[in-house]
């Protein structure tokens, strides 16, 4: 006789039930090793990337297996909206997607079928064959599907930012994501996600998905734009990454004890 398993709840779920923000990091490495340790950490959530990450689909699972274990919630990123990669996405077992480069209500409504099982959508049925639903452990996967499923999109160019409130506004839209890097580069910007002409998008995007009753997010590695950006209202955060982190504290070992003599010193 197998077991029934539970799913834990989305982010969706995290979101609305908190009397805080959820802070996370990034999960950019690719190691199972390091997201364990990530996610055993004490944030709230990991954002597992699948755009800027050499992490492909097989990786996305041994992620994903790595957390199960403690209290985080996992959310990975696509690298595009792409209807197919979506469908393996949920089917290997992700629960919370954030889709990238979302400019259009349109753009917004297609990511949302994609990740809905007909007739609500377009997603393909295979929950016997696939760990979304636990190879049909979940009681109901399929009936239920959308309240196991969470749908965040990233806004993160001027035109997604005009269009903030009609995106947020489209059914099944869990949240809304606010790239800085992306949003900077298209306002010709490249590398200033700082710049006021910058936050002030941002903040003009937190109105308009606020406004529309919805979640919003943005990623700020430097504390206190993090901390502005949630006195602004964001309901969720993420302050650092895997990789940064290892990055800069190789970097301080190697300014301690070399100094400016350098690797090749």
């Amino acid at each position: 006789m197998p077991i029934r398993l539970t799913l834990p709840p989305t982010f969706r779920d995290r979101i609305a039930g908190s009397d805080r923000p959820q802070v996370g990091m990034w999960v950019c490495s690719g190691s199972p090793v390091v997201a364990e340790l990530c996610a055993g950490a004490g944030l709230d959530w990991l954002l597992i990337d699948g755009e800027h990450s050499p992490i492909g689909l097989e990786t996305m699972t041994a992620l994903l297996q790595a957390v199960a274990p403690y209290p985080v919630t996992p959310v990975v990123r696509a690298p595009s909206g792409d209807t197919v990669l979506l469908k393996q996405i949920l089917d290997l077992g992700a629960q919370n997607v954030l889709v990238p480069m979302i400019d259009t209500a349109d753009q917004a409504r297609a990511v949302v079928r994609a990740v809905r099982y007909p007739p609500r959508g377009v997603r393909g049925v295979g929950s016997a064959l696939a760990r979304g639903a636990r190879w049909n452990r979940v009681e109901g996967y399929m009936r239920d599907a959308d309240r196991y499923v969470s749908l965040f999109v990233q806004v993160e160019s001027a035109t997604g930012v005009e269009n903030a409130a009609a995106v947020a506004a489209v059914d099944g839209v869990d949240g809304v994501f606010v790239g800085p890097s992306d949003l900077a580069a298209s306002m010709g910007l490249l590398g200033q996600q700082t710049h006021p002409d910058v936050t002030a998008a941002v903040r003009k995007t937190f109105e308009a998905v606020r406004a529309a009753g919805k979640p919003v997010g943005v990623n700020a590695f430097d504390p206190s734009v993090a901390q502005a950006y949630l006195d602004a209202g964001a309901s969720f955060v993420l302050v650092g990454a895997d990789v940064a982190l290892l990055a800069r504290g190789s970097e301080a070992l190697a300014d301690r004890w070399i100094g400016d003599g350098g690797a090749a010193g």
